[in-house]
């Protein structure tokens, strides 16, 4: 039963359009590691839960492990890898490294992908939005006052001008 229930799905990923051929019960984490080499996309729990998985779909953050790649097909994905650009890592990144907001980095691209998200649709949130909007990640390592800190970094004003997530 090879092939049966595959098509192809195209979309953009980080500014680029691509396409994948996958089965329908595919998962849009395993379609973006397996399939495209997107290991940044990490798998933990594989139930929604850790937010390892989480992704930029659309302009909103989802858990990679619970959306079927077949239901990218147009939209636009962002990944952790599509953060850095030819100038050098994201504020983000940026922060989250002097902060010291990372250890292992298993949950990092998730917690990157909620903060992009946060920081776009409230430039400057205070502590409690930060917090509330991490809420769903997961860290086993460094706690959270440390990412929290490196999202503020970002979000506080610097001369006059804040950094763009």
């Amino acid at each position: 039963m090879s092939g049966v229930g595959k098509r192809e799905v195209g979309f953009t990923l980080n500014g680029e359009e691509t396409s994948v051929v996958c089965e329908a019960r595919t998962s849009l984490a395993d379609a973006l590691r397996g399939d495209l080499g997107l290991h940044g996309v990490r798998l933990g729990c594989e139930q929604g839960v850790c937010g390892a998985c989480t992704v930029i779909l659309d302009g909103r953050t989802v858990r990679s492990c619970l959306v079927l790649a077949q239901q990218v097909d147009g939209a636009d994905v962002e990944t952790v890898e599509g953060l850095a650009g030819d100038e050098g890592l994201h504020p983000l990144q940026q922060a989250f490294t002097a902060c010291h907001a990372l250890q292992c980095g298993f949950c990092t691209s998730g917690f990157l992908a909620v903060a992009v998200e946060l920081l776009r649709t409230n430039p400057r949130p205070s502590r409690e939005e930060i917090r509330e909007a991490i809420s769903g990640n997961l860290c086993r390592c460094t706690g959270y006052q440390n990412i929290i800190d490196a999202i503020e970094l970002v979000a506080a004003p610097t001369s006059g001008e804040g950094e763009s997530a």
